[in-house]
């Protein structure tokens, strides 16, 4: 339990009982062996607004589950542990509410009530509608799952003992915000959260106090920008001081009324490499100097933005230079806690692997996490994307049964229709979400809309995230239905990284793939149910090394895809959610493989320059037809040497597979399990750096005059370019030969050689 000794509310913990222990038989974190009802969370939940006076409210509160009509809840059923689901094991409850059900939280504590004090009761995430009371008197309602509220309890506290209570009623459907949540969980759903699920807690403040700050910067001129919001009734003469350090060193102050500006001394600027926290003292004056309030805050000088590169695509900037953004989907679920990490130190752990790996970027997915989530973020200099909470599919556009991209490929979509009610409830609780975390230096760019789940009225929404918050990119729909709003053309692609970056509609745009990959990896003992299909996507390699092998391959087409225009990547993902098993760790935060090899490949992917340019050595068959020869049948051992006598072969052209593949120009039908194919070019040699541009489905091996130069597992949604030893290439007569094998689903084999020069 958190008190201070200026402290003067005094709490009492209900009794721990020797009883209370996790629930069910699922898969556990090693940090849920340290959790009690006397530390979870018990961190001060607030860093950006930091008091000496607070009370954590977590621990053990007794609980009911009644039909949602009841008024109370009769007899109590035991005790939960807040903050954290009655559907997980930490709960110590294991039981999922019904959206005919309401669910009943109840505790005391005891307290001295001051003269000239108000007393704050502050819940940081309650999913979904909720009612609370005390001593009987209600303090008020709340809906929205996913950002924190608060309520003046001054007038309903007594002193000595109080009862605290609160009502909770979650339909997990509908139009409601509820994220991957789902009543029936399977494949990308997973288990439902209903009522608590983050901290509670408490703080006594002046009958005039400080409630939040906002912040803002100007980097040129090393300026900070600080606005207080101040509660109560104004005291004559009152004014703000705010005084800021650089690792414990004095850097500026600033005194007065209105928006204060810091000038520091020596500025310097917050970013991935170099994550420079200002940490500020904030005092609220009265007209005679006395300190009426104060708190503890930091923030950062960094400046978000776009410019073009030397071909013409938009790129992310920080702090006026171009930076790639390279990060995992991070859907912040854990086996113990659900969407509620076990401890901090759980949750820094996930943040840690990450940048070790190389990451600068986290992509938040469809989640609002803790506070101090982003505080670590901020600290260790973690870029990252906060997508808004999606509804899950609901009312929508997208083909039904198909799997990324949706529909955003065709013209002029279609919207998803919402009531009026649902839509203002939908913009509200994504203006909390902004309001929330709009000072968090961390976050750089902001999703109303995941794929099509739930889109609507994109063109209002996103003028309307355009409007409120101009100081970061708007990604209106990471993969869902395109529309000319905001800053962002998003492509999802599986297993491999795409964009049709021939399609003029998005040149105004900053080009990304926000999700790729889904690699999945099965780690036996580490399984959320071995009973269900655990999947990935691609199907699961037969080995580690596979996997290895198909994620450098999707590390490499992206960074061919930079070097094209494309200004992020995001992998997916983190760590395995339930039967979801492609995460770079488990579910149960096991490390599938060391973060110091994913750093190489990260730091190869980095240094990929933004811009290049490129010219057929031996041109695809995109743009015309070109010849080849062919066989189905096993073809004699040398089969891809330049010597090799192919006048056997057939002779057809490119590209080679059946019309039903997506996204390709069939020059001739191929619908046998395999094929092996050739053809000669003469070429001078290469200006800049020779590379393989390719499209296949499936597995394909490619030889450049006997000597093999790649070897592609799976498949690929499009062209896309891959390294190789430039070696291979001789001025003159070439022979490119590739075999492909064909299990399922579509097929399809095209390739070229380009001349790829880096611009200058």
């Amino acid at each position: 339990m958190k008190t201070t000794p200026l402290l003067a509310l005094l709490l009492a913990l209900p009794t721990v009982h020797a009883e209370w222990k996790p629930a069910g038989n699922k898969i556990m974190t090693q940090w849920a062996k340290d959790v009690t009802p006397d530390n979870a969370w018990d961190e001060y939940p607030r860093p950006q607004l930091q008091r000496e006076n607070w009370t954590r409210l977590n621990g053990l509160w007794n609980y009911a589950i009644t039909p949602k009509e009841a008024s109370e809840p009769g007899a109590f059923a035991g005790e939960i542990l807040v903050p954290f689901s009655p559907e997980s094991a930490l709960s110590g409850v294991g039981k999922q509410l019904e959206p005919s059900q309401a669910l009943w939280y109840e505790r005391s504590f005891t307290t001295k009530k001051d003269e000239g004090k108000r007393t704050i009761i502050h819940f940081e995430a309650v999913d979904y509608d909720c009612t609370v009371w005390l001593n009987g008197k209600e303090l008020g309602k709340h809906t929205g799952a996913h950002t924190p509220f608060s309520f003046d309890a001054t007038a309903a506290l007594e002193g000595g003992k109080n009862t605290l209570r609160v009502k909770v009623l979650d339909a997990t459907s509908g139009f409601q915000l509820l994220g991957k949540q789902k009543l029936n969980p399977e494949g990308i759903w997973y288990t439902r959260v209903s009522g608590i699920w983050q901290s509670v807690w408490m703080e006594e403040v002046n009958a005039r106090a400080i409630d939040d700050l906002d912040f803002a910067s100007d980097i040129k001129s090393g300026t900070i920008f600080v606005r207080a919001k101040l509660s109560g009734p104004a005291v004559q003469g009152e004014k703000l001081k705010v005084t800021a350090t650089l690792k414990g060193q004095a850097a500026g102050s600033a005194e007065g009324t209105g928006n204060l500006a810091i000038k520091v001394s020596d500025p310097q600027l917050w970013s991935p490499d170099a994550p420079n926290l200002y940490d500020l003292k904030v005092e609220l004056l009265d007209g005679s100097g006395k300190v009426i309030d104060s708190a503890t805050s930091y923030t950062a000088l960094r400046e978000l933005g776009k410019a073009k590169d030397k071909n013409g695509n938009w790129r992310f900037t920080l702090n006026g230079k171009s930076i790639f953004h390279w990060g995992p989907l991070d859907q912040g679920w854990w086996p113990d806690g659900l969407l509620t990490p076990p401890s901090e130190e759980a949750m820094i752990s996930d943040i840690d692997f990450l940048k070790a790996a190389g990451f600068n970027m986290i992509r938040k997915h469809i989640k609002v996490e803790p506070r101090r989530y982003y505080y670590h973020c901020d600290k260790v200099g973690m870029m990252m994307w906060q997508d808004q909470v999606s509804m899950g599919y609901g009312p929508q556009t997208e083909p039904k049964g198909s799997n990324p991209p949706w529909t955003r490929m065709a013209p002029n979509p279609k919207e998803g229709e919402w009531t009026k009610e649902a839509h203002e409830q939908f913009v509200t609780e994504y203006k909390r979400m902004v309001d929330h975390l709009r000072d968090e230096p961390c976050i750089v760019s902001w999703q109303p809309f995941n794929e099509a789940w739930g889109q609507h009225r994109t063109m209002e929404v996103g003028k309307m995230a355009v409007d409120y918050d101009k100081t970061r990119p708007i990604n209106i729909a990471s993969g869902g239905n395109f529309w000319p709003v905001g800053d962002v053309a998003d492509e999802h692609a599986y297993p491999d990284p795409a964009f049709p970056l021939s399609d003029k509609r998005f040149d105004d745009y900053v080009k990304v793939v926000g999700e790729f990959g889904g690699h999945g990896w099965p780690v036996k003992d580490h399984l959320w149910d071995n009973s269900k299909d655990n999947w990935g996507y691609g199907g699961l390699p037969q080995s580690l090394d596979e996997w290895k092998a198909r994620y450098s391959k999707s590390i490499d087409v992206l960074c061919g895809l930079r070097r094209q225009g494309i200004s992020a990547g995001v992998y997916t993902q983190t760590t395995d959610v339930e039967g979801e098993i492609n995460g770079l760790r488990t579910y149960d935060r096991i490390d599938k493989v060391p973060a110091s090899w994913l750093k190489t490949l990260s730091d190869k992917l980095l240094a990929t320059p933004d811009a290049a340019t490129y010219a057929p050595l031996a041109a695809t068959s995109e743009q015309q037809a070109q010849e080849w020869k062919y066989s189905t049948e096993t073809p004699g051992a040398g089969w891809e040497a330049v010597s090799f006598d192919d006048k056997a072969w057939k002779e057809g052209k490119g590209g080679f597979g059946t019309r039903n593949t997506p996204n390709t120009k069939i020059g001739t039908e191929w619908n046998t399990n395999s094929i092996w194919i050739r053809r000669e070019f003469d070429t001078a040699a290469p200006k800049g750096k020779p590379v393989l541009r390719i499209f296949h489905d499936e597995d394909a091996t490619v030889f450049l005059n006997g000597t093999e130069i790649a070897k592609l597992g799976g498949h690929t949604p499009g062209y896309v370019l891959v390294d190789f030893d430039a070696s291979a290439l001789k001025p003159g007569k070439n022979v490119l030969a590739i075999q492909v094998k064909q299990t399922e689903g579509g097929q399809y084999i095209d390739a070229g050689i380009m001349d790829e020069t880096i611009a200058k």
